[in-house]
């Protein structure tokens, strides 16, 4: 087996160019929803630019001797119009909004699969905050960007081109003296997008570790509170939204320092056209209604004008979350293989051969040095040693968590990495020293070992689990919710449940990792004899620091600075008098 060196830190493979091409490709397949609203838009937006001339037809009728009919006339008018504005304003806003909802639950659930089918190396790099809010802030500001301000963008654009247009047919003069201010906008836009969108990406950033922070705190709120730790927790979640607040000052600072300039610059250009455009109606070569009419469109030009700006710096905040949202979708799990192969009948023959390991986060300290170690079928091998010496290592290499960087690991002779992941680790059955139960029901929980299974089958699971009983006696019974990690439960009813969805899988390797070393001596008892019932015929490997479990076991393994220095049955280990007694005679000791 060759040598693996590749860690499991985040990283992406292939183009890792976001471009604003692939940013709208989200919203491709809403295509449908939203040609139907883009022309509800350009219809709305059409109709909206008719509005200023009758303004113009109102004013120039005043000195009309049938001012009144004509006043009449033009205002019925205007109510049909903006009725229709109305119409295809209200079109427009749902179906983009719509489309924008369907992209983000898209979105979301194209990145939780990503995320999820990552390695185990890849979650021991990154914190869970951190991706929680990639699911959560980014594709919201993602959401905004290809959908609703696709359409706020496209109806200011329209807008401001049929403005333009008319401002020229009106006054082409005055048209130039109202555009003279329009590089100064169109530069300031540039820069201030630019700013916005390295700010934008550093404030979701500090906000992803604020959350990170909280996801933490409160998933162990019984340690913070065992301890005492509240006020500190408080304090290092303020900083961190302390930091998250000074992004979002500078963010809010830029913002009003654009504004307030494209703000000047706009009253600048109305009053440089009321200059030339009052001189005009004075001179009599222009009416009193073409300059109004004139001044709406200039005013509406630059209102859709500023508005695109702010518009192009949101598109540059979503270009920035999408960055970190494409690195994720783009990454390719490593040591992860599917379509491998799948043997028929597996009879359960592990072997590790000189394996060396170092976990990827910590390359530099390896935990495994040439470890040799042969898991018989149908046979128990216990792993006893000090704490950090690999024993919890060898399962999480077993079940393909992670790959060695050197020799070879088999079952049944084949090379793991020949072998499908998924497939692996349905033959493997884990029952670990703090078991983990979802929030959901009981039988939900023991029913997490085979999904298709039914509700006899989940009862005589729980009977040979010894919790049928206990079971029984909540009021709803198996139906009985669990809580968070199973926080309604004692210890040995959680270790009872998890082994009850061991014997459901009913799998060909079983991994026991100080499955009672937590309980009670009641709790001990039943759930030993349960584990006896479960281990009968697999090949099972347990990971023991009380050596009382392994009395039973085929082989005992003491394990030291990454490799095996003692193996045999516990008699023959004790009558050695080597490491594995002196082990012993410490813990009775």
């Amino acid at each position: 087996m060759p040598p693996v060196t590749t860690a499991s830190l985040p990283q992406s493979t292939g183009a890792q160019t976001t471009s604003w091409s692939r940013l709208f490709a989200l919203a491709k397949p809403e295509a449908g929803i939203l040609a139907i609203a883009t022309v509800a838009l350009l219809a709305g937006s059409a109709l909206s630019l008719v509005g200023p001339q009758g303004v113009r037809v109102l004013t120039d009728a005043v000195s009309q001797p049938n001012g009144r009919e004509v006043l009449k006339t033009t205002v019925a008018q205007m109510m049909v119009l903006f009725v229709l504005v109305g119409v295809f304003g209200f079109l427009r806003s749902w179906l983009y909004t719509l489309a924008g909802e369907r992209v983000v639950a898209r979105l979301r659930r194209d990145l939780y699969s990503r995320i999820i089918d990552q390695e185990i190396g890849f979650f021991d790099a990154q914190r869970t905050g951190e991706l929680l809010n990639r699911l959560s802030s980014d594709t919201n500001v993602i959401q905004t960007g290809v959908t609703v301000n696709i359409s706020m963008g496209l109806r200011f654009a329209v807008t401001a081109l049929g403005s333009l247009g008319i401002l020229i047919w009106t006054s082409w003069k005055l048209t130039l003296v109202m555009l003279a201010v329009v590089p100064f906008v169109a530069i300031g836009a540039m820069l201030f997008a630019r700013r916005v969108r390295a700010l934008s990406k550093t404030t979701q950033d500090a906000l992803a570790a604020a959350s990170a922070v909280a996801e933490e705190t409160l998933g162990n709120i019984r340690t913070v509170r065992s301890f005492a730790r509240e006020e500190f927790e408080t304090a290092r979640y303020a900083a961190k939204v302390n930091n998250a607040f000074e992004m979002g000052r500078r963010l809010a600072l830029t913002y009003g320092t654009f504004q307030g300039a494209m703000g000047f610059a706009g009253f600048g250009a109305v009053a440089l056209v009321l200059w030339f455009g009052g001189n005009e109606v004075i001179d009599g070569t222009m009416s009193l209604g073409d300059l109004n009419s004139f001044m709406l469109y200039t005013i509406v030009l630059g209102f859709t004008l500023g508005a695109l700006s702010s518009l192009y710096a949101d598109f540059n905040r979503a270009l920035g979350a999408s960055t970190r949202v494409f690195e994720l979708m783009d990454r390719e799990p490593v040591g992860e293989t599917r379509g491998g192969e799948r043997p028929a009948n597996v009879a359960g023959r592990i072997v590790l051969e000189n394996v060396d390991f170092a976990y990827p986060t910590r390359l530099d300290a390896p935990v495994m040095k040439r470890m040799n170690l042969v898991l018989e079928p149908g046979k128990i091998l216990a792993l006893v040693g000090p704490s950090g010496s690999g024993k919890s290592t060898v399962a999480g290499l077993v079940a393909r968590f992670y790959d060695p960087q050197g020799g070879a690991l088999t079952l049944d002779g084949k090379d793991l990495r020949t072998l499908d992941t998924h497939w692996l680790r349905e033959q493997i059955g884990t029952v670990s020293q703090e078991p983990v139960l979802f929030a959901c029901s009981i039988e939900e929980n023991i029913r997490y070992g085979r999904m298709q299974a039914s509700h006899d089958e989940v009862v005589a699971a729980a009977r040979a689990a010894n919790a049928h009983t206990f079971i029984e006696q909540f009021p709803e019974g198996y139906a009985t919710l669990v809580g968070e990690r199973g926080v309604r439960l004692s210890g040995g009813q959680k270790q009872r449940i998890a082994i009850a969805r061991a014997i459901l899988r009913d799998p060909r390797i079983l991994v026991l990792d100080e499955a009672t070393s937590a309980l009670d001596s009641e709790s001990e008892h039943l759930v030993q004899e349960a584990l006896e019932r479960l281990m009968v015929g697999r090949t099972v490997l347990v990971i023991a620091h009380r050596l009382s479990t392994v009395r039973d076991a085929d082989t005992v393994a003491v394990v030291d600075a990454g490799h095996v220095i003692e193996a045999g049955r516990h008699d023959e280990l004790v009558a050695r008098d080597g490491a594995y007694k002196r082990l012993v005679e410490r813990q009775f000791a």
